[in-house]
């Protein structure tokens, strides 16, 4: 059918869109915060990318106008996502390696399940799906072990291992704010309330910056402000947008792929920009994840109808973001 081939190509494309862009603000959030505090940056960052995203709904002749109550929604989504898992992660990243950071986070996907399974009583994947998302952790362990491996050699600085058993809590908090996405968001446009999320939470970040004196403690250099820039662009307008689209068209424990396919884009790009050397053990780890991601995007889904239904044949759900 026409309408289910198109539908399949728009979710190839967002997939491809949050793994390749998603992957690559690791890099560009680490270069920000050597410049500008966590808060300040992600304020600035989301403020900017939520009015413009606004600006653009209402000039393409999106609906934007919401209720009070949908506003109160949309900003818990919002503050989830952008004002607790995405500041805690980038303040992490002034002190934790990006490899151990990128380990800890990835285990995001069993948040998923545990919250969609058991806390949301949502879709259930498949025992094929749940071996691809152990193997999916399996895979990040072996990409990640020298790093590992090297940091067990000397005793861990007591601040790492602080700013480390923070990252636990961000990954909770970003698949708790993508649950209530996918339950919340019904009627509303889903490019607006990625605008408004973003608008939210930018504003929240913003005020607590100015209330710890963030302001004080900016260089505003012009990696930093590139840094930003392109995190507005390429991790919030493009990636995010499609990561919230997902997540009203795709299960969410699929949707949670993108935490295994990122650290291995982060790698890449470190090697293709930074020169990183890449060894055996990244590119068993690479191998190791891409079935991983096979099995879970292939693996049925348990309705809550309770009927099996392959990957291809999960009824669309009706986008207002088409």
């Amino acid at each position: 059918m026409p309408h289910e081939r198109q539908h399949r190509l728009r979710v190839a494309l967002a997939f491809a869109l949050v793994y390749v862009f998603w992957g690559s603000t690791y890099l560009g959030i680490g270069i920000a915060v050597e410049h500008i505090p966590p808060l300040l940056m992600t304020g600035t960052r989301f403020l900017i990318a939520g009015l413009l995203m606004l600006a653009w709904c209402a000039f393409t002749g999106r609906k934007i106008r919401v209720t009070l109550s949908e506003v109160v929604r949309l900003g818990i989504i919002g503050a989830l996502l952008l004002s607790v898992a995405n500041p805690v992660l980038a303040r992490a990243e002034e002190i934790v390696p990006t490899g151990l950071a990128a380990l800890i986070v990835s285990m995001t996907p069993l948040w998923f399940l545990l919250i969609d399974t058991w806390m949301f009583r949502g879709d259930h994947v498949s025992r094929r799906g749940t071996i691809g998302l152990l193997l999916g952790i399996a895979g990040i362990v072996v990409l990640l072990w020298p790093k590992l491996r090297d940091m067990s050699s000397s005793p861990l600085d007591r601040r790492v291992l602080l700013a480390a058993l923070t990252l636990p809590l961000a990954s909770f908090a970003w698949a708790l704010g993508s649950a209530l996405s996918k339950r919340w968001q019904e009627g509303i446009d889903a490019f607006a309330a990625t605008g408004w999320q973003m608008a939210i939470a930018g504003g929240l970040n913003l005020c607590l910056a100015l209330a710890l004196g963030d302001p004080a403690r900016a260089h505003w250099t012009r990696a930093g402000i590139g840094a930003i820039a392109y995190l507005i662009v390429f991790g919030s307008w493009v990636g995010y947008s499609a990561y919230i689209w997902l997540l009203q068209n795709v299960p969410m424990p699929k949707v949670a792929t993108y935490a295994y396919v990122n650290p291995v884009v982060a790698v890449f790009l470190g090697w293709l920009v930074l020169r990183e050397t890449v060894d055996r053990y990244i590119l068993a780890g690479s191998v190791i994840i891409v079935g991983a991601v096979a099995l879970v995007t292939s693996a049925k889904v348990k309705s809550k109808a309770g009927l099996d239904v392959p990957a291809t044949e999960l009824p669309v759900v009706e986008g207002t973001g088409d």
